[in-house]
């Protein structure tokens, strides 16, 4: 029986040395295909360009091997993969619960909350919650959810039409904008407050700083996932 008694397997391709095959499918610095060749004609190919000899698809008969600037290759790929993380939007749904008879400044409150989340390109879930003798009143919580579509309207739209959930009325509100649309013009405006305070260095460094954490928070926040709740 074979049992593996080793550390962890590498992911790292094989480069110069460490390719153990007595002939390669050769690829050159610029792409072009140069053919089969023994390995040492490989290796001294490399020296010769003072490059690497890289195994680019180890599983090829023979294995292809590529002749590159390793060190910069990886570097290049590690910027693109941070850039691409950077850049990545996750899909947010956040929640905002309210009640059948909300008072007006409460209601307004609550709509602020979700007019927020849409600029940000979130999805919102809108909760109805009814208790005792509210249940018998499930148009109040309708009209309500129809009241907040149409309130936001110019920054989302209704994706789940008003339904009945037990002892709540739930519908789902999708943002116009999508969430690296709002990234990235959270961004812009980032920057261009950051150029700003630099035209006018008299201008209030907390100020600035708190504008800035704010486009922080909302452009960054589809980096973890989360649901946001809050309770009339």
């Amino acid at each position: 029986m074979w049992c593996y008694r080793g550390g962890s397997i590498s992911a790292e391709p094989r480069i110069n040395d460490r390719i153990r095959v007595p002939e390669v499918r050769l690829v050159g610095p610029s792409g072009e295909q140069v053919g089969i060749v023994p390995l040492a004609k490989a290796l001294e190919l490399a020296q010769e360009y003072d490059l690497d000899l890289v195994e680019v698809a180890a599983n090829a008969r023979p294995p292809v091997c590529k002749l590159m600037d390793y060190g910069k290759f990886k570097y290049e790929s590690a910027m693109k993969a941070r850039e691409a993380r950077k850049n990545q939007a996750h899909t947010v749904i956040k929640e905002m619960k309210l009640r059948p008879k909300i008072d007006p400044h409460d209601y307004d409150t609550k709509k602020g909350h979700v007019v927020r989340f849409l600029k940000q390109g979130d999805k919102v879930k809108i909760t109805i919650m009814f208790r005792g003798r509210e249940q018998s009143r499930p148009e109040l919580g309708y009209r309500l959810l129809q009241r907040l579509a149409e309130d936001v309207q110019d920054l989302g739209f209704v994706e789940s039409n008003p339904k009945q959930d037990g002892r709540n009325m739930i519908m789902v509100l999708g943002p116009h904008k999508k969430k690296t649309e709002a990234m990235a013009e959270a961004r812009q405006a980032q920057e261009a407050r950051k150029a700003e305070a630099k035209a006018n260095p008299g201008r209030s460094q907390n100020a600035a700083d708190l504008e800035n954490a704010a486009d922080l928070e909302n452009a960054e926040n589809a980096e973890a996932p989360a649901e946001a709740s809050a309770e009339a």
